[in-house]
């Protein structure tokens, strides 16, 4: 036998929930554990026969193969029933159940508790699955999906609570399809009261007993009755709705005979006291469940009851309700709401200045004071555009704004001031503190914060299309960061908090604390804000706060930048720490003059602090210490966009004001796996089609943000091992005209960069592999022992193939992408010329390298460059301009003065060679013209130029750049000569000659010299 248990006085939702399992299992019967509902106890009085009903006196527990329990996850919700779940022979217990907060105790083998309004939705889900991947659907009947259908609708008030979920509507959409009854839903979701409940309702509000506490109403009665009343949850939502409280606790206190459940008892039977208590809440905070447990009640966080025996009603009543106070949250107070420090003028200021100063910050109002910093009154955008509109942009502000107004204290709970401006149609109030102006409260101020109490009450797991804010990352920071580490963040906030200020994480550390899947985090960089006011030395409080912090940690290193009021700790190989970079600024908003200029900074708040970030993923922050620690600040929806996988930038001028932010969206985009949210791809694209920076850099002659920063966004990219995927967004989105007006990404440029790549790939290889050689070589080895291994190592490179391995595995890969032959690319290696092969066919050791040479060189070993791989790609990007802008554009990226010298000349060395190259048939004539070049040029003027002259330049550096002659100037002195300009001919000669295969030992050498130059 597989039963389905409903809890105790089962309602429609279990009722429901145990009907469709049984559809889903045939055969099961439902056990109703307790008695149930007044309404479904009259729903069942006229439908039992169409459901498979057992009474538990009915069942045998050895034949129980399996139980189900749903919407209930506790034994004590079971009554007697319990006990069947300690039976040995069970094959399976399972849990179905939407009560997240509930604690279970039931030795369940599946378990499925999920977020939705209503345990029947979770049912209704599988049969609706089962029924769209059935070769033959078949339709429940009209009673099945009519219960299920009651069940939804009852415990989501009819997709009303603000537990109900999409779920819950797509699942009650599909029971409508499948036939469930309007007609009898209409009845029994919303029934009457009856008279006896009615007169309980007069009798409930005369004797209602209520208090207000932090600007909420609680309220709680008892009710004495001579017997147990069915339905006064039925009552207690009506008083509640009558009465407009926003807590409810409604006990009902009756006689209790054991002979009322035992009619073989004919002996009169102990009378008790029971006592029933439903909860009611509306309260954000409270939890109605976890109050009513010890007494061994439950339910929902919002609406729960109990029912216990042989206690003091009104003791009890009371003693709950006082528990219940005590759960309500402190609401939050003008001090957390307010923006603070204030944008503020004088009366006298002109209101042409006024409406300069909103424009600038992006106020739709401003607090004007006088000359001793008190509040004189307040003018609005609105007033201004007034003003301004009748001509009056030179008339002070006090003709215009408004003196009379109301205040409050930064100790002002939220709902007073929520009435107030509800009352006095107010959109914004100042915040006095012994009469000086300290903060503003806004409309929006209130709205949001309202908004956040929902998205909490809703719970993480909520299906929201709006934005959730804010939920505690506490224990998930402190879980996922070192303790050194979470120790130091604990003393930075206490040091914040015991000086009046506010601490908070921002950016980019909470943007991958939340991305992050690992139980670790390694976070190497951290951003603090400190929303605070300024010190005496007008640094700030960031630069206060680190300066205190880093007496307590002497080992790390102090950067001032009181500038922009930020400090920075930095530990190095800390023990604890590691390579650490700690960066603590004051809050700050920030103004751009122009287009691409470097911001101007001001002291602000934490809100304007995140708004002036570039992306709302970065504009993330967790409160650090009291109040209210370990919240998530998000203002601007960005955990949405994390959760959406998409950059979005915070408002339609941002790339206008910072063109860096366009690499940033594309970096963020390339390494994050995201997109680049449609919109925000419009803005950028329209930044670039405006043409404004080049039209600044004429008007302003430079552009800031296209200089060292546009240069520092670049080196970030093209550094990164995804530099491919990202310089293709950039070329998509035209974004390199950043650099230029007439660069873009098209196949030639494409080409020399994939060139270049494979460049500096087979060097780096090569460098990778000799390492590796030389790093195998044991550690306790003699000096001697360690030159003879050497010195084979070398013997054996000599004897191989003149062919670099590297050009090879190059060329396959060339082969591989292209489909070209296997010269057709600037790794080829080229023929000789037909002069030279003929000569050396005639030689039988003219192969160079000569095995045994007493002085042995490296073989196709490539040159060093001295310079970073992303720098070579950018010289790459510029020297595809124009040659009358590479240097411009160079100098205006800053880049090192040996770079700027070297794309200046680049196009005359491009000429040379393209004069010269032809004419070497000779290794020594290709080193003699090549050696004068450095290396970043050669390779520049390589991926220019046509495969001819690649194959030239890359047969130079990969077998002849590191051949030296065989003998040097110590040996020419040692042979008599005298040192002199001579020395450089005789060694040209020498190295020439090795190059041409003409010098075979030190010898040949020696007599060589002898010949053409003879000592006299």
């Amino acid at each position: 036998m597989d039963l389905v248990l409903c809890h105790t006085t089962a309602d429609f939702d279990a009722l429901g929930a145990a009907v469709g399992l049984c559809v889903l299992r045939p055969g099961s019967r439902i056990v109703l554990t307790g008695g149930c509902h007044p309404t479904v106890r009259d729903f069942l009085a006229l439908h039992r026969d169409e459901y498979p009903l057992i009474e538990r006196r009915s069942v045998n527990p050895q034949q129980i193969r399996s139980i189900s329990i749903v919407d209930a996850s506790g034994r004590d919700r079971l009554g007697k029933a319990a006990e069947w779940l300690d039976l040995p022979h069970l094959s399976e217990i399972a849990v179905f159940d939407h009560h997240l907060e509930a604690h279970s105790d039931i030795p369940a083998t599946f378990t499925q508790i999920e977020a939705v309004g209503a345990s029947t939705t979770l049912i209704v889900e599988k049969l609706k699955n089962q029924a769209e991947n059935s070769d033959t659907p078949s339709r429940l009947l009209p009673s099945e999906a009519t219960v299920m259908a009651l069940g939804i609708h009852v415990d989501t008030g009819s997709l009303t609570f603000e537990g109900a979920t999409a779920r819950d509507a797509i699942a009650l959409a599909w029971l409508m399809e499948q036939g469930a009854s309007l007609r009898v839903i209409a009845e029994y979701v919303e029934p009457g009261l009856s008279p006896q409940l009615q007169d309980l309702l007069r009798e409930a509000l005369n004797n209602l007993r209520s208090e207000t506490l932090h600007g909420y109403s609680v309220a709680w009665v008892l009710l004495s009755t001579e017997s147990y009343v069915p339905g006064l949850s039925s009552l207690a939502s009506r008083l509640l709705d009558l009465t407009e409280t926003d807590a409810l606790l409604l006990g009902n206190v009756y006689k209790f005979s054991e002979n009322e459940n035992n009619r073989n008892i004919d002996r009169e039977s102990p009378v008790s006291n029971r006592l029933t208590i439903i909860g009611r809440s509306r309260i954000e905070g409270t939890n109605l469940s976890e109050l009513f447990k010890p007494f061994g009640g439950g339910g929902h966080a919002r609406a729960a009851s109990l029912a216990t025996r042989d206690v003091d009603p009104l003791l009890t009543l009371n003693q709950l309700a006082d528990e219940l106070k005590a759960q309500i949250p402190h609401p939050p107070t003008a001090r957390e709401l307010m923006s603070s420090p204030v944008r503020s003028i004088r009366p006298e200021t002109s209101v042409g200045e006024a409406h300069r100063i909103l424009l600038r910050y992006g106020h739709s109002g401003l607090s004007v004071v006088d000359a001793d910093n008190r509040l004189a009154g307040i003018i609005s955008r609105r007033d201004i555009d007034i003003a301004l509109h009748h001509g009056f942009s030179h008339a002070p502000v006090k003709g215009y704004m408004s003196p009379q107004l109301k205040t409050i204290a930064p100790d002002t709970l939220l709902p007073e001031i929520e009435s107030l401006m509800v009352t006095y149609d107010i959109g914004r109030l100042p915040v006095l503190e012994n009469g000086q102006l300290v903060g503003i409260v806004t409309r929006t101020d209130v709205l949001r914060e309202l908004h956040q109490q929902k998205a909490r009450d809703r719970g993480s797991n909520a299906e929201l299309s709006y934005c959730v804010m804010p939920e505690s990352v506490e224990q998930l920071l402190r879980s996922r960061i070192s303790a050194e580490l979470w120790q130091l963040l604990s003393i930075t906030a206490n040091i914040a908090q015991n000086r009046g200020w506010q601490l908070y994480i921002v950016g980019g550390a909470v943007r991958d604390l939340l991305l992050a899947t690992d139980d670790t985090l390694a976070l190497t960089d951290i951003d603090l804000v400190v929303d605070g006011k300024c010190g005496s030395d007008d640094s700030g409080a960031g630069v206060e706060l680190a300066s205190s912090l880093q007496k307590l940690y002497p080992d790390s290193r102090l950067d001032v930048h009181g500038q922009f009021q930020t400090a920075a700790l930095l530990w190095h190989k800390d023990s604890a720490f590691g390579s650490l970079w700690v960066d603590i600024a004051t809050a700050r908003t920030e103004f751009y003059p122009y287009p691409a200029a470097n911001p101007e900074v001001e002291a602000s708040s934490i809100r304007q602090d995140l708004y002036r970030r570039d992306f709302t993923i970065n504009a993330l922050a967790v409160r650090l210490g009291a109040p209210r620690s370990g919240e998530l600040l998000d203002f601007f929806c960005g955990l949405l966009d994390l959760e959406s996988k998409q950059i979005r930038v915070l408002h339609a001028n941002s790339f206008i004001e910072d063109p860096t932010r366009i690499y940033r969206a594309v970096r963020f985009a390339v390494r994050l796996g995201f997109e680049i949210e449609p919109q925000t791809e419009g803005y950028i694209r329209n930044a670039l089609a405006s043409g404004i920076y080049y039209r600044i850099q004429g008007e302003n002659g430079r552009a800031p943000a296209l200089e060292t920063r546009l240069k520092s966004e670049l080196k970030y990219i093209l550094q990164a091992p995804y530099w491919k995927v990202a310089l293709q967004m950039l070329g998509d989105l035209q974004a390199l005209r950043c650099i230029h007006p007439t660069l873009e990404l098209d196949r030639e440029l494409w080409r020399q960069l994939r060139l270049l790549d494979r460049c500096l790939n087979g060097r780096r290889k090569k460098e990778e592999g000799r390492r590796k050689k030389e790093e195998g070589s044991s550690a306790t080895d003699s000096v001697t022992d360690v030159r003879k291994k050497e010195e084979g190592r070398r013997k054996k490179e000599e004897g191989s193939s003149a062919t670099d391995s590297v050009t090879d595995s190059v060329t396959d890969v060339r082969k591989k992408e292209e489909g070209s032959s296997a010269t057709d690319s600037v790794t080829g290696v080229s023929p000789m010329s037909v002069g030279r092969r003929k000569k050396e066919e005639g030689r039988d050791n003219s192969q160079f390298p000569i095995p045994n040479f007493q002085f042995p060189i490296s073989n196709s070993q490539f040159p060093i460059i001295n310079i970073p791989d992303w720098q070579m790609r950018l010289e790459v990007l510029i020297a595809y301009l124009a040659p009358e802008y590479r240097g411009k554009v160079a100098a205006n990226l800053q880049l090192p003065a040996d770079s700027i010298k070297r794309l200046e000349v680049l196009e005359a060395g491009k000429n040379q060679l393209a004069e010269n190259l032809p004419k070497c048939e000779l290794p020594s004539q290709l080193v003699l013209l090549l050696r004068n070049y450095e290396l970043p040029v050669l390779i520049a003027i390589a991926l220019q130029s046509p495969r001819s002259a690649r194959r030239q330049i890359w047969e130079y550096l990969t077998k002849w750049a590191n051949v030296e002659p065989p003998l040097n100037g110590n040996d020419l002195k040692a042979l008599g000569y005298k040192p002199g300009p001579g020395f450089k001919r005789m060694l040209d000669d020498l190295l020439a000659a090795r190059l041409d295969g003409d010098l075979g030992d030190r010898a040949a050498a020696i007599s060589f010299l002898a010949q053409r130059y003879p000592q006299t």
